[in-house]
């Protein structure tokens, strides 16, 4: 019975040693990744100090005296009402010769 299993362990055919195993590819791939890796979280620490710590206007110095006299509010709709308001019309009506008749466009 002994002899049958060695038989049967000789008939299955062998692998290559490095089957399964990583080579120097490999190893350089994991390598350039980690120092991409390592590079862009430095870079995003950088960037993250510099993000304030509140985005509350309060908080922000105006840039210009502009900006330190406050505008007075205004209704929702009020700025187009007004620029429909010094809008021309659309539509004009037909003018009248001298004598109150419609007369031909020119």
């Amino acid at each position: 019975m002994t002899g049958a299993l060695v038989l049967l362990a000789a008939e299955q055919p062998q692998l290559p040693e490095d089957v399964g195993k990583s080579g120097p590819l490999g190893l350089l791939l994991i390598v350039v990744l980690l120092i991409a890796v390592i590079f862009l979280g430095r870079s995003m620490g950088r960037h993250l100090k510099r993000v304030p710590v509140s985005f509350d206007p309060a908080d922000q110095v105006p840039d210009t005296p502009a900006e330190l006299v406050p505008t007075p509010v205004r209704d929702p709709g009020e700025e187009l009402l007004d620029t429909l308001r010094r809008a021309p019309l659309a539509i004009e009506p037909p003018r009248r010769d001298d004598d109150g008749r419609p007369g031909p466009q020119a």
